[in-house]
């Protein structure tokens, strides 16, 4: 199992899934790592997630094997299962996308482990919206985490939700317990490549890995219009992470779910599903957790 530097009460530990969208581009891998490396957490698998075909068609199992090459580079395949998720999107709001990572979710919240149960979701929502069109029981048995959807009140464009517009619809409309940290508050999480060259690189296998990954990501996408400029990225899963450390008590709004139209427009119509939608992540506290934990663990 993994070994941590410092541990905590058994009764403040929590049941943790992370569903992802691994291969999609860079920040996944940081997120996950911050993840397998926090006491907090007892990770009960990771789910790969498609992320569309617009650049492939074998998305989820890219993803897949992205995160069976994070787990080699820390010596955890045989301590963490990973499962896969849906190929692609719903293909409406009523006919589950059944997988190996929806039956997850249905068999973890239906247990009787008594630690609360969260899923982070760091692209689609596909297998949370599966597995509670197959299983409606599982609303009430754990809380989603979702980096997607564009700002509040009228919505834009946003990547994770576009990949699966209808399991965001279905998940909206359901009871389930969500966090949403959407576009305009994830994409505050920046970071530059010298910061990353002394933080993470030096710390390990993963640590060299991390950093080449996006120096390398950043290089293919330098010509694209709209990425990143250049020396900087932004690490816009790692929030998921960090407000299951600390939940940003004064950073989040419940606001009423909106629908959500076909261009990703969002349209206001009731008052009574209200989600926990954030509109602040502290950068400093996610980004230095995860660097002191890369160092604790791999300087011991």
């Amino acid at each position: 199992m993994m070994k941590h530097l410092f541990d905590i009460p058994e009764g403040k530990k929590i049941r943790l899934i992370i569903n992802t969208d691994a291969k999609n581009e860079a920040d996944d891998q940081f997120a996950i790592v911050h993840a397998l490396l926090t006491p907090r957490f007892n990770i009960k698998g990771i789910i790969a997630a498609h992320f569309g075909e617009r650049r492939t068609t074998t998305s989820m199992q890219e993803s897949y094997d992205e995160v069976i090459n994070v787990l080699e580079l820390m010596d955890l395949t045989q301590e963490v299962p990973v499962f896969k998720g849906s190929e692609r999107a719903l293909p409406d709001e009523e006919t589950p996308s059944m997988s190996e990572g929806a039956e997850l979710i249905i068999r973890e919240s239906l247990s009787d482990d008594p630690k609360p149960l969260y899923v982070i979701f760091l692209g689609p929502i596909t297998d949370l919206a599966a597995a509670y069109l197959k299983e409606p029981a599982i609303a009430n048995r754990l809380t989603a985490v979702w980096i997607g959807g564009g700002q509040w009140p009228e919505g834009e464009f946003e990547f994770n939700l576009s990949n699966d517009i209808n399991a965001a619809n279905v998940i909206f409309n359901s009871n389930i317990p969500l966090w949403l940290i959407p576009k305009d508050v994830y994409a505050t999480i920046r970071v530059s490549i010298a910061e990353l060259a002394v933080r993470v690189k030096p710390y390990g296998k993963v640590g060299a890995y991390l950093y080449q990954q996006l120096v390398d990501f950043n290089l293919q996408m330098g010509e694209v219009p709209g990425w990143p400029k250049g020396e900087m990225w932004s690490l816009g899963d790692s929030p998921a992470v960090s407000v299951l450390l600390d939940d940003h008590e004064y950073g989040y709004e419940m606001k009423p779910a909106p629908r959500i139209t076909n261009d990703m427009q969002y349209v206001h119509g009731q008052s009574e599903r209200l989600i926990r939608w954030y509109h602040f992540i502290d950068s400093r506290f996610t980004l230095e957790d995860m660097y002191a934990k890369l160092q604790l663990h791999f300087s011991s």
